[in-house]
């Protein structure tokens, strides 16, 4: 971040520093220009970056939730529109992301200027502003596509996705591989260290500046929903603004409501409710049945949704951790008689959705259950979750940026980076299930659920609402409330396909340096400073306790290794005594000889003479523990020190192995070149890149047929969202079913050589909808193939969008027939529902 100006020598700034800061503050003609066509002004943050952007710099822009970060990548896009003929990439995590973020640029700029790369799509792509997922752009650096030519700028939006332990290291690729000249626009929600990955960021792309906001654009106030109490987090109102100083206490009527409804819930009989009696009832004696009557369940969603509307906190946005729950609570609100909408509202919303969805027979939303979801709809009630078709997703998010929607209930990937600010956010439960248990939320999850809270031009403030169950600590939930940032780190590791990318590229060599630059290596490295300064300060305590227990008579230190190897001896024939019939009579003879030899030599070492022994000993046992422990911070640094490059290496011996690189002829000692089989490999992209390669090369597909060869691609992106053994009838027989066992050995040759070199094990094919696939690939009903598959529409939509990726992979790679088959395939696939929307 820039310091401020000291100011001239007598404290007052000259007339030339204050014309400065006044031009400062406006901006070069350029951003005035840029300024001017905004409905508001820049924020203080988005100036400085935009500023940074404009010098030549690139920047990290680390900013909450609404802030309007996107705002320096729209400066960004207008930098590149005002030069000749230079572009600008715009490359998001998500396909709906793109796809949102394609419209809003198509709207601003015109068609003409725009285009979306994203793998279902291809619009315009030598277009001047191309929107991209992330992936995308990676396969285009190492194709070194030529729509790269002029590429002046690159907005990396929700770049701290880097840290997703699946996709992650496709963020490291694209930020190492870019050309240098190429000015970056990393946007990244607040993470607590931004200035490390600004740092990272400084030392492989050159000048970067970092601008961090803490600052809400919205204030955000915090409740706590305690049966149809609904009260102040905090003890004074406290707008939090992100930066985490606030100091206010957790309001005692919160703590004495919630303290008293556990004690009634447990039966409490004693204390006194002290103040506020308007909580008391009447009737009754029973504690039991005060308590109920006094706190009963939980309010009802549709009573909440009430209670919000007559408080004017509507829209709303309620996060429920579960699918199925979100469904289930828009039945739950509608069943209440709630109607959020107006007549004008409901035939807005009815003339928008019958349009988008047109084009989908009767026959299939019947099994979408379209006219209940309509209904809901209508009410000014949704539900947003990955098992939505994508189009009914796309509907709710546009339904609900034109305010024609009042409450949606969803899933956390709502908070992802979809553009639906609401004013209130209702966070049902501070837990949620992970694939194994439940487990609390994180502060960084609470402030991406409650960033949706407050929009920015409209609301004075945002609400977060959280309802409170029985046992939650009220200082607990202050405490998530108040931290606002979370540490970045680094998922980055080398894969087969970027080894054989890199190699044909830059040769062993050259990538080993490369991969030292990522981000991973940059954290690794830091943490070695700081275990090479514990070893240096034990390094010097190892000295004092040396000369410590140095002996006048002789060398302590082996009189101490003497010892210590005599103890150890003895110890080990103590426990073999216990244990005589395991071991044969020459054995304990041996062992007895080497005591013996050990006691003798201790005898004759002039320190064992030494009057002060014992002493001298203390302090030797000392050293050696400490030697001990510094040895291992050494052996730490060592295996820290090239780590990305180690795992490199491992991975490139696998390859060797395999054949799919060779002993380079014109290289130096130890350079590796690409075989035909590698280059292969450079084009297939996903978790099983090398099993795909590795099947291929053998023609273990080359007798299925088409829907045969779709259900087999099922099988290699397919991953269950909870661990059980697909079951035999799920399974097609014949020629799938022999191309299957087949690609399953291969899977475990591959599996045992990763484990041979120290690799980590890959998860195996999974079938479980194959047999939906391959149905679907031969024309079968949508009823038919869901039930099958037992799976919500959204998800078999996106795993069947993944099925093409990869058979769109094998129709470039594969020769012959296979590779026709392949495209046939795709054609199989991509009908119904499937191709209704681009979206994943």
């Amino acid at each position: 971040m820039n310091a401020p100006s000291s100011g001239s020598s007598g404290g007052e700034p000259s007339p030339a520093e204050r014309f400065a800061a006044a031009k400062s503050r406006r901006g070069t003609p350029r951003l005035q220009d840029f300024r001017s066509k905004l409905a508001f002004d820049l924020d203080p943050f988005q100036l400085e970056a935009c500023q940074s952007l404009e010098a030549g710099r690139s920047v990290l822009v680390a900013a909450p939730t609404g802030a309007g970060k996107t705002i320096v990548a729209e400066f960004a896009v207008h930098l590149a529109l005002a030069r000749d003929r230079a572009k600008v990439f715009y490359t998001t995590p998500m396909k709906a992301l793109s796809n949102q973020k394609f419209t809003e640029l198509t709207a601003e700029h015109g068609a003409d200027q725009v285009g979306l790369l994203t793998g279902d799509s291809n619009i315009n792509s030598h277009a001047r502003v191309v929107v991209m997922t992330t992936e995308v752009l990676r396969n285009m650096l190492y194709a070194d596509s030529p729509l790269l030519r002029d590429l002046a700028y690159v907005v990396m939006d929700e770049v701290h996705y880097l840290a997703d332990r699946f996709r992650g290291a496709v963020w490291e690729e694209v930020i190492i591989h870019l050309p240098q000249d190429v000015r970056m626009v990393s946007l990244s929600a607040t993470v607590s260290n931004a200035e490390e990955f600004g740092d990272w960021l400084q030392a492989v792309r050159g000048d970067t500046d970092v601008v961090v906001s803490e600052e809400r654009p919205v204030p955000l106030e915090q409740h706590v929903l305690v049966r149809s109490k609904l009260l102040d987090l905090f003890e004074t109102s406290s707008l939090v603004r992100g930066d985490g100083t606030d100091a206010a206490r957790v309001n005692p009527e919160v703590t004495r409501l919630t303290g008293a409804s556990d004690r009634a819930r447990t039966g409490y009989r004693g204390g006194s409710r002290g103040r506020g009696s308007r909580y008391d009832v009447g009737g009754g004696s029973s504690t039991t049945e005060k308590s109920e009557r006094l706190f009963g369940d939980r309010m009802g969603r549709g009573d909440i949704v009430k209670l919000l509307r007559s408080r004017n906190l509507l829209p709303a946005i309620f996060f429920v951790f579960s699918r199925v729950g979100c469904d289930a609570a828009v039945e739950q609100v509608a069943r209440s008689d709630v109607r959020l909408t107006e007549a004008w509202e409901r035939a807005e919303i009815r003339a928008l959705v019958e349009e988008r969805c047109r084009a989908i027979p009767d026959s299939d939303l019947a099994v979408l259950g379209y006219w209940g979801w309509l209904d809901g709809l209508e009410r000014g009630l949704a539900a947003h979750h990955a098992g939505m078709l994508p189009i009914f997703k796309e509907i709710v998010e546009e339904l609900f940026q034109r305010k024609l929607l009042k409450v949606v209930f969803a899933t956390e990937t709502l908070a992802l980076g979809v553009n639906m600010p609401a004013r209130t956010v209702v966070i049902e439960k501070l837990e949620k299930f992970n694939g194994e248990a439940r487990v609390p939320i994180t502060p960084g999850e609470y402030t991406q659920l409650t960033g949706r809270a407050g929009r920015r031009g409209i609301d004075v403030e945002g609400h977060a609402v959280i309802q409170w169950t029985g046992g939650v600590d009220p200082r607990a939930v202050a405490s998530l409330a108040s931290r606002r940032s979370y540490p970045l780190h680094s998922s980055f590791r080398p894969t087969y396909n970027m080894a054989v990318n890199l190699i044909q590229q830059f040769g062993r060599t050259r990538t080993r340096e490369i991969l030292e630059q990522s981000f991973a290596q940059f954290q690794a490295d830091r943490a070695v400073v700081d275990l090479a300064r514990r070893v240096r300060k034990q390094e010097e305590a190892l000295g004092g306790d040396e000369e410590a227990m140095t002996c006048h008579l002789g060398d302590f230190r082996e009189y101490s290794s003497l010892r210590r190897e005599l103890s150890d001896l003895e110890r080990k024939n103590a426990r073999a005594e216990g244990r005589t019939q395991h071991e044969s009579r020459g054995e304990r003879d041996r062992r007895q000889r080497q005591i013996s030899d050990l006691r003798k030599r201790m005898k004759q070492h002039p320190c064992h003479a030494c009057a002060e022994r014992d002493a001298h000993a203390r302090w030797a046992e000392r050293w050696w523990r400490l030697k001990r422990d510094t040895d291992q911070l050494r052996s730490q640094i060592s295996g820290r020190t090239g780590a990305v490059s180690q795992v490199f290496d491992r991975v490139t011996e696998v390859l060797y192995e395999l054949g799919y690189v060779t002993t380079s002829e014109q290289g130096g000692e130890g350079e590796l070149e690409v075989t035909a089989s590698g280059r292969v490999l450079m084009r297939i992209y996903g978790e099983r890149d090398l099993l795909v390669s590795e099947c291929l090369r053998r023609g273990l597909w080359d007798d299925l047929d088409v829907a045969g060869l779709a259900a087999l691609a099922s099988s290699l992106v397919y991953e269950p969202r909870r661990e059980g053994s697909d079951v035999d009838y799920r399974i097609p027989r014949g020629g799938f079913r022999a191309a299957l066992e087949a690609t399953e050995a291969v899977w475990q040759e591959l599996q045992a050589l990763e484990i041979a070199h120290r690799l980590p094990e890959g998860t195996a094919p999974s079938p479980g909808i194959a047999l939906a696939t391959q149905r679907w690939a031969q024309g079968a009903a949508l009823d038919v193939v869901l039930r099958d598959a037992e799976l919500a529409a959204g998800d078999f939509v996106r795993w069947m969008k993944q099925a093409v990726d990869l058979l769109d992979q094998l129709s470039i790679v594969a020769d012959g027939p296979l590779g026709r088959r392949a495209r046939q395939a795709i054609d199989s696939i991509r009908r119904g529902i499937v191709a209704y929307s681009g979206v994943s």
